[in-house]
């Protein structure tokens, strides 16, 4: 696409892409490629936004829509897609240069009705020219069609650009973009032209109120959040059974305490996501076992298959244990629908990770960490996290990090001869700790996944500070793997008083483990797991999302400036 629709760049200049891309330091910008493709992953158009944090600006270095597929509505997407990225990184606003529509500096009528036409588009977003300026001064007298400098200040009609400021953005443009071919004595001059305070723009010339309607105005960038809406009838009334409804409520009444959430729909997934990580004869099992549990009975496995697996029990009651890991994870008539409601949730999350959105939430009931390819257990019944992991991995490399108390036997058993899926877990030792015959520090994968599987078996007691050491880490690990999409099992039954753990973790503590955690940079899928002592468990949710979006890249310094060349 930048050959056929920006034929004036040479090869070199599109052969650095990539390390733009992946090296802000040498480059002095953090360059963020966005990508429109259809429901087949054909690529539609591209934009890379450069963003300037030092100086808390963002410069569009390219837009652009396909063969065929201008004026499809490509474009203007995109764009609006730009302006949310800035938005929600802090920017000021976006720069970029547009060639000019006035004849004196554009004489080719054909090139001049492509430039009005660019300028048109922009200025329908509020984006005009810088007025009163030597922006556009070409920098050889035989040159034609020097850009404009053009400014999107996305909405924010009180903030002004002043004009230190903006010599301060300008000079960093020219330097940082054109530093090999723009002489000191040019850069001076340009940014020695910017003299007014605040910094006025060119009046509007094809819009008659650009940028004023509601639609051209960013959105604020919020946690998509997907509850489980099926979870409230999987409730096993059963004494001692810990994991219940009021769970999911005293999440949401604190987490509605904040603006960090945007609540939306679960989409309905196919059987076939959950066969594709699940045994599907396992998954027929708990189809039909479920729908023959009579209303408002549970049935408990109670016999284990230790010796001859190879002939599991006819009766479905007695077939439990031959799919089960313990004797207290009940099958009930709703169970089934609720763990399939669990899946939908995640992966409308992966697929709103996917569609741009940073850290979508699956807040789900029931949890999934302990379900095997072909064995439910400590709750579970389909591995939740797993399943969006492994749609996640058809588009790039996935971390799936599970900080539940408990060992996350799912995920390590299903993906433990794979590479494209790192496993990393902290938790109770299994000396002391359920599932007790795995999650162990030798466990590290097997065949191609070996060194993919990584696990931290705890001491009881731990307090935050001691966890922390043991997070910093795991995270260390999972940068190195530099994946594209990071899938977080989050369990917060890690919290002091849990019914069913011994760490002493506060609600600083989930602060400071988000922080963290969001400080990674990476597309974040957060699919809820454990967390039992009701009293604090929304607290600390709150808590840790709070510190999640905080430690989220847009605030961090790209380093020292360096010069470069365009």
């Amino acid at each position: 696409m930048l050959r056929v629709q920006f034929n004036a760049l040479s090869e070199r200049d599109i052969a650095k892409v990539p390390a733009q891309l992946a090296n802000p330091l040498k480059y002095r910008f953090q360059s963020i490629l966005l990508v429109a493709e259809d429901g087949d992953a054909t690529v539609r158009g591209f934009a890379i936004l450069r963003h300037a944090p030092d100086l808390e600006f963002c410069y569009l270095d390219y837009v652009c829509a396909a063969r065929g597929e201008t004026g499809g509505g490509i474009g203007g997407a995109l764009y609006q897609r730009v302006r949310e990225e800035a938005f929600h990184l802090g920017a000021s606003g976006i720069f970029m240069e547009c060639l000019p529509d006035d004849p004196a500096l554009s004489p080719d009528p054909a090139v001049r009705k492509q430039n009005v036409s660019r300028l048109r588009f922009y200025e329908r977003f509020g984006a005009r020219p810088l007025a009163n300026t030597a922006c556009e001064t070409p920098l050889t007298e035989n040159d034609t069609d020097p850009p404009y400098l053009v400014f999107d200040n996305l909405g924010q009609n009180d903030k002004q650009l002043k004009r230190d400021q903006a010599r301060r953005i300008v000079r960093a443009i020219l330097e940082r973009k054109y530093g090999s071919v723009c002489p000191p004595e040019y850069i001076e001059k340009i940014v020695k032209s910017i003299k007014d305070d605040p910094v006025r723009l060119r009046e509007p010339r094809y819009v008659k109120e650009p940028g004023n309607s509601a639609e051209n105005k960013p959105r604020q960038r919020r946690i998509a959040l997907i509850v489980n809406d099926k979870h409230s009838i999987h409730h096993v009334n059963d004494r001692g059974y810990v994991e219940a409804p009021v769970r999911i409520q005293s999440i949401t009444k604190e987490l509605d305490r904040t603006t960090l959430f945007e609540t939306i729909p679960a989409t309905s997934f196919g059987i076939d996501v959950i066969n594709q990580v699940h045994k599907p004869e396992f998954v027929e099992f708990l189809r039909k076992a479920c729908a023959n549990v009579p209303a408002g009975k549970s049935v408990y496995p109670y016999v284990f298959p230790s010796r001859n697996r190879t002939r599991p029990p006819k009766e479905l009651p007695l077939r439990a244990g031959y799919y089960c890991i313990d004797t207290f994870t009940p099958l009930n008539a709703n169970a089934y629908k609720a763990a399939r409601g669990s899946v939908d949730c995640a992966m409308t999350g992966a697929e709103c990770l996917l569609d741009g959105n940073p850290v979508p939430y699956a807040l789900v009931r029931p949890p999934g960490h302990h379900a095997e390819y072909e064995a439910f257990g400590g709750f579970c019944y389909f591995n939740s996290a797993a399943i969006a992991a492994h749609h996640l991995s058809r588009r790039g490399k996935v971390a799936l990090l599970d900080i539940d108390y408990h060992h996350g036997n799912g995920a390590q058993n299903i993906f433990y001869r794979r590479k494209d899926v790192y496993t990393l877990s902290i938790h109770g030792h299994p000396r002391y700790s359920y599932p007790y015959f795995s999650g162990f520090e030798d466990e590290k994968g097997e065949a191609d996944g070996k060194g993919y599987n990584r696990n931290y078996p705890l001491q009881e007691n731990l307090d935050g500070e001691q966890y922390r050491k043991v997070l910093r880490d795991a995270l260390t690990r999972i940068q190195k793997f530099n994946p594209q999409f990071l899938v977080l099992a989050l369990g917060l039954d890690t919290a002091k008083g849990d019914p069913t753990g011994s760490f002493r973790l506060m609600a600083k503590d989930s602060r400071e483990n988000g922080r963290m955690i969001g400080e990674l940079g990476i597309p974040t899928l957060v699919v809820q797991e454990g967390g039992y002592k009701t009293q604090t468990l929304g607290v600390n949710a709150r808590y840790f999302f709070t510190g999640l979006w905080d430690g989220m890249p847009g605030t961090a310094l790209v380093g020292n400036p360096k010069k470069r060349k365009n």
